[in-house]
């Protein structure tokens, strides 16, 4: 049985080295969050095993995996806290083999790939190193009808992870010799790959990074929308990580694109801002769409009489009661969060 000590450990690495994704995961009930630290925990690890390359050569470095996954499969006994505790968590919660296999395989190819050539190379890269995290935090979870979220989590996986990439481009060069953003891409807009090795920022990347920010957002919409199917107490945790990591875009757009020179990070205040604005909302719909477009920087340019507040063209309508209530509450928390 997983025992408090490996819950603390998981917690210290997602506290260390995850801080937004660690803002939201304390909303979670105990029986998920527990559980997200010890699989948080697990990713560092392999994670941090392709980030040794300075300390340790490819050969071993794909030795270290082929362990963890011997491991975490339940393959080989293991004294190492955080493999035990996964392994153990994999079997209670029936974790697909399939998405650990791929998680390890998205890790092993970070050892000798420095860039993709397609967005559907990097799409293929992701199914493991961030989509299998969204279906196995899924399976935690334990929704009435996974076949019917699973997609949607696939969907924000993606999206969590390319708003990093896209926040982390600069500092993703610097200490990986590593561009996640697609070659395709890059050459559409007249970049090339040694372009961004040199971090020589211009219009050209910028427009580069705008094309990736929208396909984001696209996900982004995608995986909102079925947080619907996830248990009641999960969802609001859920759609708060989703807010604080679309808000990177906001610090992205503002930078004029250029993550090359500087990566842009959350402040604790913008985080308390947007939990407190998104709980607002969250009080008044209860509905993950609708609070994520009132809150979140993602457009959603189908629906441009969407009112943030509570006016007559809005497509959800709170109570008169709850209206008055929070109307002009929010108002003030939307110049807050806006700074």
């Amino acid at each position: 049985m997983v025992n408090e000590s490996q819950v603390e450990a998981g917690k210290e690495i997602q506290q260390r080295t995850g801080k937004t994704f660690y803002f939201a995961t304390r909303l979670l009930p105990e029986r998920v969050r527990h559980a997200t630290y010890v699989l948080y925990a697990f990713f560092r690890v392999a994670d941090e095993v392709v980030d040794a390359e300075e300390t340790a050569p490819p050969e071993q470095q794909r030795q270290r995996l082929e362990r963890l996954r011997a491991e975490a499969l339940g393959d080989v006994e293991t004294d190492d806290p955080v493999l035990s505790a996964f392994a153990e968590l994999r079997e209670r919660y029936g974790i697909d083999p399939d998405d650990v296999n791929v998680f390890i395989d998205a890790m092993e190819s970070d050892i000798d790939t420095d860039h993709y050539a397609t967005y559907e190379q990097l799409e293929d890269y992701m199914d493991g190193s961030a989509s299998a995290v969204g279906r196995m935090m899924t399976a935690v979870m334990r929704p009435d009808d996974p076949d019917t979220a699973l997609p949607h989590a696939t969907a924000l996986g993606q999206a969590f992870q390319m708003s990093n990439f896209l926040r982390d481009v600069g500092e993703d060069v610097v200490e990986r010799d590593r561009v996640y953003l697609p070659q395709s891409s890059l050459e559409r807009h007249g970049v090339d790959v040694e372009q961004v090795l040199a971090l020589e920022f211009d219009e050209c990347v910028a427009a580069v990074m705008q094309d990736e920010l929208r396909r984001t957002e696209s996900l982004y919409r995608d995986g909102v929308a079925g947080i619907e199917h996830l248990p009641e107490d999960c969802q609001f945790p859920v759609l708060l990580s989703a807010v604080l990591y679309a808000d990177h875009h906001r610090s992205i757009r503002n930078l004029g694109y250029d993550t090359l020179s500087t990566t842009p990070e959350l402040s604790f205040s913008r985080k308390v801002a947007l939990l407190v604005k998104t709980a607002a909302y969250w009080a008044v719909w209860r509905d993950p769409v609708a609070v994520f477009k009132a809150v979140s920087v993602v457009p959603y340019p189908d629906d441009d009489e969407f009112d943030a507040d509570f006016g007559p063209g809005s497509t959800r309508v709170a109570t008169s009661r709850n209206q008055g209530r929070f109307t002009g509450w929010i108002r003030s928390l939307n110049r807050w969060g806006s700074e």
